[in-house]
């Protein structure tokens, strides 16, 4: 009953105005960027990373939480309301979502999805907590040879389940390992891939790298495609709330969906989507010929929907408790917790249990804002999905410059995010994820420092990790992975998982 004064401190600390301040506005922000198309969750917390140093650590995990949550909604609206689904995650939403909305019940349509993800969002909290103590049992017990093998499984997990060609995917994360290389070696003193270059004696900025990669490399991809723009729905939306009939109807889906989600939350990859299309393609096998797929049933809606909520809500525990994000928004939330100083490893509810109570009680908080300001802002999203386009990208672009810059006032880090932002879309021209590249940069410093201590422990034997039945099972799973992965036929297989924005 140990957890009982740091969840009453949570509440506290969570239920501050500073904090549900940042919690709203995180969950506008993130509505905001869902509604703009090909601007997923990952591009929207980028763009905020260079503004959080200016927090604390609780209200930076809030708004960033708030901002994850905020895309998904947002991006619901888009795809339910047209013109076009912005992300393959809310394409899902959009075969039923959208056929609703034509036949005047967008509003229902809206508030099934929002109802649905978040009761599917509460499902997923009480998963978190009920999980992570005996996770954080577990992950204290790990020795630096467990660590490494644990998170070279991340690795190979990444990508494997990324994008495009295992091969390009493999090359992503030693690309990513390797620029973590540069600055100072810890270890020695020496300069490693600096090129010389006094900037880069300190190594490459996560925030530097993040925002490149993943915000700005999105403004020059969406921009450099053609715009196509059809009619927003945006006459006759209907009724408010769903009738009886969609209620029996889409309850069970939500239910059905929010374990889906629960458990497809704890694997690498796009778990969102692939939660979101292992709940559809239920909904429409046990919905048989009595169904109205393809022409707007509700269950299409409500199903994928808590899935996909669900998802988001435990894919923030394997980054929490065991230190290894499993897809890019959690890399940038291990990454803001770093540049807090916060330490996931040892686990954040044994270093942190203030720290993380707030942010578990934040995140439901967020669930009932969005809820809150969705549905009842209807007009105002509408308006939203008819802005120019271009407008927005300036603004995207400015915000991310000026935050940059502000973090040291060094030019020379704006010219950087710059360099990566055109690396990301030329990787992206070329059918590259950028996730395991981003992922490798994360893990990277950490796999080192590791390594490093298992060598030390081992008297400089690399034995250590095969001699250990913890490691040497992991690393084995390792390899069996990689192999299977390389298969031709695992390509198809895994089709599913790949997020073409």
């Amino acid at each position: 009953m140990d957890w009982i004064h740091p969840l009453a401190q949570g509440w506290d600390a969570a239920l501050t105005a500073h904090n549900l301040a940042f919690a709203l506005a995180g969950c506008l922000f993130g509505t905001l960027i869902g509604i703009l198309p090909g601007l997923g969750a990952a591009a929207a917390i980028a763009m905020l990373l260079p503004w959080v140093h200016a927090l604390d650590a609780t209200a930076a995990l809030t708004l960033l939480a708030g901002v994850f949550f905020g895309v998904q909604r947002g991006a619901a609206t888009r795809a339910i309301l047209g013109p076009a689904p912005g992300t393959l995650t809310s394409a899902v939403t959009s075969i039923e979502g959208h056929p609703m909305a034509r036949q005047g019940r967008a509003a229902v349509a809206l508030t099934a999805a929002a109802l649905g993800s978040g009761f599917a969002a509460c499902v997923g909290l009480a998963f978190i907590a009920a999980v992570a103590p005996l996770l954080s049992a577990l992950a204290l017990g790990l020795e630096p040879a467990d660590h490494v093998a644990l998170m070279v499984l991340a690795l190979v997990g990444a990508a494997v389940t990324a994008a495009g060609t295992r091969l390009k995917a493999l090359a992503m994360v030693v690309l990513g390992l390797l620029l973590s290389l540069v600055g100072t070696d810890a270890s020695s003193g020496a300069q490693r891939f600096s090129l010389g270059v006094p900037d880069l004696s300190g190594g490459i900025g996560f925030v530097v790298l993040a925002v490149g990669l993943f915000a700005l490399s999105d403004v020059i991809h969406r921009l450099a495609q053609p715009g196509e723009r059809s009619e927003v729905v945006a006459g006759e939306i209907g009724g408010l709330w769903p009738e009886r009939k969609d209620a029996r109807e889409a309850g069970p889906a939500v239910r059905r969906g929010a374990v889906i989600g629960s458990l497809r939350g704890l694997l690498p990859g796009a778990s969102a989507l692939g939660a979101s299309r292992a709940s559809y393609a239920l909904e429409k096998r046990l919905a048989g010929e009595f169904g109205r797929f393809g022409k707007g049933d509700i269950r299409g809606v409500a199903g994928p929907e808590a899935a996909h909520s669900a998802a988001a809500q435990t894919s923030f525990l394997p980054v929490l408790v065991l230190g290894i994000p499993l897809n890019a928004v959690m890399a940038m939330v291990m990454g803001a917790m770093l540049i807090k100083g916060v330490q996931p490893v040892p686990p954040l509810i044994a270093t942190h249990p203030q720290l993380w109570w707030a942010l578990i009680v934040s995140m439901g908080l967020s669930q009932v804002m969005l809820v809150m300001i969705n549905v009842p802002l209807l007009g105002l999203w509408i308006r939203l999905l008819k802005l120019p386009d271009r407008h927005v990208f300036a603004a995207i672009t400015l915000l991310c410059c000026v935050g940059v810059y502000a973090l040291r006032g060094s030019a020379f880090d704006v010219c950087l995010m710059s360099f990566f932002a055109a690396a990301g879309y030329f990787l992206r021209q070329l059918r590259c994820d950028l996730v395991p590249l981003l992922l490798g940069f994360v893990l990277g410093p950490r796999m080192e420092a590791q390594l490093h201590d298992a060598l030390a422990l081992s008297h400089g034997q690399w034995g250590t990790f095969v001699s250990e039945p913890l490691s040497a099972a992991l690393l084995a799973a390792a390899a069996l992975l990689l192999v299977w992965g390389l298969l031709p036929s695992s390509g198809r297989r895994l089709a599913f998982l790949h997020d073409a924005d």
